[in-house]
């Protein structure tokens, strides 16, 4: 099957679709990721022309799982084991353990997680201070491929590119034949994945109350305007004196949220105070 050719305005409208339906903001390059990753899915789904495969993303009735698909393929899943792990410390030791020792039973939800190495983290924090049976976390993410490598809670060894702390290593992965960590099948089972879109209210609200919240290193890919609707989306998800936490090159300041930001232990978060 020819390639098909990816003129800009074909380009423009359909990053618009993706980014309407995902809040994903591309470049329409022609000759970059967004380009090539489009064009190498629309002749996975049989077009030939890119204006073609817009029209069915858009008005035919099987497009909204093609789109689905489409954005598998576009998303970014760099990640890995102990990312940033202080600010992951805080929301377990300042956050889920006083809860926990007030009797109460605690929500952590790790918002875009990927292919699942950040909920990992936090389950093995939380067995480590023998809390995970008193917390419960959900993990989320809009692509159902990386979903599928989350449950497994299998990485390449990649994931241990940071290991800030070996203890957790030692204690909570083992490996497979192939030496690829593998999270303990008694944590894993532990969180409750689910597809999520972050952009939809309603599937956000789906999740329930939260007492923190993991949003970190995604809204450098939405537009302020996106930002900011997921901001709020997620905002009203957390419990009073609940807490937001984004990636350390991330800052929800000149969104104009209603959150109080603060610090714990050189770690920034977003706290609801009302």
């Amino acid at each position: 099957m020819t390639r098909p050719a990816a003129p800009s305005r074909v380009l423009v409208i359909l990053s618009s679709l993706v980014e309407e339906y995902a809040g994903l903001k591309f470049e329409p390059d022609e000759n970059g990721a967004f380009s090539d990753r489009v064009t190498t899915r629309s002749l996975e789904a049989g077009f030939e022309s890119l204006l073609d495969y817009y029209y069915y993303l858009r008005y035919d009735p099987r497009g909204p799982d093609e789109l689905k698909k489409l954005v598998d393929d576009l998303v970014v899943n760099e990640t890995y084991l102990f990312r940033e792990l202080d600010a992951l410390r805080v929301a377990v030791t300042h956050f889920l353990k006083p809860r926990v020792e007030a009797g109460q039973r605690p929500r952590l939800w790790s918002a875009a997680c990927s292919t699942g190495e950040e909920p990992a983290t936090v389950a093995m924090l939380l067995a480590q201070e023998g809390l995970l049976e008193h917390v419960d976390l959900v993990a989320s993410d809009i692509s159902e491929k990386v979903l599928a490598r989350a449950r497994a809670g299998q990485w390449s060894r990649r994931a241990l590119r940071e290991v800030p702390s070996p203890t957790l290593v030692t204690r909570w992965m083992r490996e497979d034949p192939a030496g690829a960590p593998r999270l303990d099948p008694e944590v894993l089972r532990r969180i409750d994945f689910r597809r999520i879109n972050l952009t939809d209210p309603g599937e956000v609200r789906s999740v329930g109350p939260c007492d923190v919240v993991l949003c970190r290193n995604v809204l450098i890919y939405f537009s302020d305007e996106t930002a900011s609707k997921v901001v709020a989306n997620l905002s009203q998800n957390l419990k009073a004196d609940g807490a937001l936490f984004v990636g350390v090159s991330e800052s929800l300041l000149r969104l104009g949220t209603a959150l109080a930001c603060e610090e714990i232990d050189r770690s920034f978060f977003y706290r609801k105070t009302a």
